[in-house]
């Protein structure tokens, strides 16, 4: 069993290498879409992952049509600001795909309104300035939702 996390062009080494970190700890499978905002190789991943990254179960795609295109047919979450429900409110099922944008943008416009049936978001203040969760922490909070659901499989 294995919940799958996706970041989609991600832009800041430290939020993925908290990620991987997060992957590691729960059997995760992590996919990272080109293009990337860093090397796989910078300093700064590898050290935000520490020495969890032999351990990490990671996928590198040189862009969101291969990607889509190798994993046609699966389900995918999207988590957004755009998202039409909680993401608590998502059935998650084991091997399905949570979808994360990069930190300045999010998910492509385009691909969540073909996809809003998919498109979940995590609730916060209307009257904060915030725009959204640090990318590390929104993947933390849904990924961990998926787990629960599933009755935390494999976990201890």
């Amino acid at each position: 069993m294995a919940i799958h996390i996706v970041l989609v062009e991600p832009e800041i080494p430290p939020n993925t290498g908290n990620i991987a970190r997060t992957a590691a700890a729960t059997d995760s499978v992590l996919h990272l879409v080109k293009p990337l905002g860093f090397s796989l190789d910078e300093k700064s991943l590898r050290r935000a992952g520490l020495d969890y990254w032999p351990y990490v179960k990671l996928e590198v795609h040189e862009s969101l049509e291969e990607f889509l295109e190798k994993y046609k047919g699966r389900r995918m979450w999207l988590s957004t600001t755009k998202g039409g429900r909680f993401h608590t409110e998502a059935d998650f099922r084991d091997e399905d795909m949570i979808l994360f944008g990069r930190e300045t943008a999010g998910l492509p416009r385009d691909f969540i309104e073909a996809n809003k049936e998919w498109a979940i978001r995590i609730p916060m203040s209307s009257d904060t300035r915030l725009r959204s969760f640090n990318l590390s922490n929104a993947a933390n909070i849904v990924l961990f939702e998926a787990l629960r659901q599933l009755g935390f499989p494999g976990l201890e």
